[in-house]
């Protein structure tokens, strides 16, 4: 008798479709279908059992749709815009799904759609706690401005076991790079689960601690730079890392002294640091602000504006992609200068004085700049942080739910980049193994 059904169907010329077993009913909801059979059937309404339920004919007049059905223009602007991790599983849809995820025009787009959107939907904030916790957490960066509390969630990290001091080097495009026992260096993508660790550079196998570095994009070369600085009682070495080569080189004649900060700031190609040649210093005009390009490797200076008087502490930061000056008056007010044309000494700004809040314990701003669509500028006060409004001189706080007070924090975006071929496992595994 069933045979007999499939028979007069098959004459018909209704084509005989299998059932499956978690129906999709709209390609537009966040694209569930990923995880069902590549066949996909909307179900007409009806109060019998679902196990009775008939397909709709695949006609001109019925609503059967599916994702293969649609433009490809349409499939492309629908997953540009959706996040990171759920492309990842939308991979495994289809050969050509995988195709175009993968390819380098798909990832720049949306690599350029996350930087340039102003509710920062893709924008991430990273937390790294001290010891003894040694963790990283991370938070919607776009609830920092819209909610007065956010919840941190803990993250796998590379070597997330292992028990050493973790510092955070820097973040561009998505990636992150991270420095194990200030020693051990790692590029990470944590929004695809991929990271690498890099090789040793022949200053660090001298067992020399690192006490500076840097990361950033060499748009000239399409290449990531990595710049890392160690000491030894009696010299100081310099080296920069190029991602594409898989390999160090020494940056010569690099000026020795004192850095003011640990990590480089980046900005217009190059990494930048203040800088002293002497020990103690009581005014900006003992310091200055050094940089190295990452294209060519050379090192240089950049000219500060006209502070004024008075004593402070310098940090810089990176407002509206320009290079910013942070200057701290202690517990009294703080100076944001931004370079509007990089290179161009007159072109820095005074864009705002911010009063200092009461504060007993005697924390600083730290530069953690972002310019919101409504004008507010986030900062890292301590362990909290501060929404200042330019517009009317106003403060408003913002909380995060974590289990410590967090010392360090940084911007990232959630991205499918990821510049380094893959290596077999054999290579990669001896690296890791140095640190458990």
């Amino acid at each position: 008798e069933k045979s007999s059904v499939h028979l007069r169907k098959k004459r018909s010329g209704c084509k005989v479709k299998k059932k499956t077993s978690k129906p999709v009913y709209g390609f537009l909801q966040e694209l569930k279908f990923a995880q069902t059979p590549m066949e996909f059937h909307v179900y007409e309404a009806s109060n019998q059992h679902p196990k009775r339920r008939k397909p709709i004919n695949h006609s001109k007049d019925s609503i059967f749709i599916t994702p293969f059905d649609l433009p490809f223009e349409l499939i492309n602007e629908i997953l540009l815009n959706l996040p990171a991790k759920s492309l990842m599983k939308f991979m495994s849809v289809s050969k050509s799904w995988l195709f175009l995820i993968s390819s380098a025009e798909f990832i720049n787009t949306h690599l350029n759609l996350s930087v340039n959107n102003k509710a920062f939907k893709r924008h991430k904030l990273l937390l790294r706690f001290d010891p003894p916790y040694c963790s990283l957490q991370d938070c919607s960066f776009s609830s920092l401005f819209s909610c007065s509390v956010t919840e941190a969630f803990d993250l796998d990290y590379p070597v997330k076991n292992c028990n050493k001091f973790l510092s955070i080097v820097g973040s561009v495009n998505g990636l992150i790079c991270v420095a194990i026992a200030e020693k051990y260096l790692f590029i990470w993508n944590p929004s695809i689960r991929k990271c690498n660790k890099l090789p040793d550079s022949r200053a660090s196998m001298n067992g020399n601690s690192c006490y500076m570095y840097g990361f950033g994009y060499d748009e000239i070369h399409d290449d990531y730079r990595v710049v890392a600085g160690f000491r030894s009682r009696n010299s100081c070495k310099v080296d920069i890392y190029s991602v594409n080569k898989d390999s160090w080189r020494s940056i010569d004649d690099f000026p020795s002294g004192v850095l003011f900060m640990k990590s480089g700031v980046y900005v217009n190609g190059k990494l930048h640091w203040a800088y002293s040649a002497v020990q103690s210093v009581i005014s900006y005009d003992a310091w200055s602000i050094i940089s190295i390009n990452l294209p060519d490797g050379k090192w240089g200076k950049v000219e500060q504006p006209c502070y004024g008087e008075g004593v402070f502490d310098f940090t810089m930061g990176v407002l509206g992609g320009d290079l910013s000056v942070f200057c701290n008056y202690e517990r009294i007010r703080v100076d944001v200068w931004v370079l509007k044309e990089y290179g161009v000494k007159e072109s820095w700004t005074k864009m705002f004085t911010i009063n200092l809040p009461y504060d007993p314990v005697g924390y600083q701003f730290c530069p953690l700049f972002c310019l919101s669509n409504k004008g507010g500028i986030l900062f890292q006060f301590g362990s909290t942080f501060m929404i200042y409004n330019p517009k009317d001189d106003s403060i408003r706080y913002s909380e995060i739910t974590c289990y410590n007070a967090f010392y360090e924090a940084y911007i990232f975006i959630e991205s499918l980049v990821w510049p380094i071929s893959t290596k077999p496992r054999m290579q990669q595994q001896p690296r890791l193994e140095k640190l458990r």
